[in-house]
């Protein structure tokens, strides 16, 4: 079973690096590359992280960046996976919001900076559990029907243990999501603060 696991990962890791390989290269080129070429090179560079290269490197690249980066959560695989599938749909202000409160909630409580462990609610809580499903049902009254299917597939991931881990916040939530998502914040108010003083130096009366 732990075998199992760990070819998983590795699946995981090797796409998720493709992803990031092929997003910088369409950001480092101002273009957005066709999709049968994002597809070809998204299998190409898949199998490059996913196979041993042999001696000096006995292990799979993608073993050794999940070494350094930990497993990522399924919420943040699949942003990142979207990102290259449909790079048109982004993710609403307030699912980044979101992610950033808790996360700033979260990370201290866990770190020991409070009287009670959070994470500890992951481990079959009953009104944790429900609490993601009703916020999986608000993103869906929202409008934002892919930020659905990406809390519930991390929901059955989470029961089918696909992971090593058995608590649903790892599932869910972790430390580059929130990055993201406070980054992504940050980004937007520039963006919006730009944008406004652009607007009032166009209408400003000479």
């Amino acid at each position: 079973m732990n075998a199992y696991l760990q070819i998983i990962a590795v699946v995981e890791m090797s796409i998720t690096c493709a992803v990031l390989i092929i997003y910088l290269l369409q950001k480092l080129f101002h273009a957005e590359l066709p999709t049968p070429v994002r597809i070809g090179l998204l299998l190409i560079l898949g199998n490059v992280f996913f196979w041993p290269l042999g001696l000096p490197i006995e292990l799979p690249l993608a073993a050794y960046v999940r070494g350094v980066t930990g497993e990522l959560s399924i919420v943040t695989m699949l942003l990142l996976w979207v990102t290259l599938l449909s790079p048109d749909r982004k993710s609403p202000f307030g699912f980044k919001v979101a992610i950033a409160l808790i996360a700033v909630m979260f990370y201290p409580l866990v770190l020991g900076f409070g009287m009670f462990d959070p994470y500890v609610w992951g481990y079959g809580s009953l009104p944790f559990y429900a609490s993601v499903i009703v916020f999986a049902i608000v993103c869906g009254l929202a409008g934002w029907t892919q930020g659905v299917w990406m809390i519930s597939l991390a929901i059955v991931a989470w029961s089918l243990h696909w992971h090593e881990s058995a608590n649903l916040w790892d599932y869910l939530l972790d430390p580059f999501l929130a990055i993201w998502a406070l980054y992504a914040i940050a980004q937007g108010i520039y963006q919006k603060r730009r944008e406004k003083a652009q607007s009032g130096y166009l209408f400003r009366a000479g």
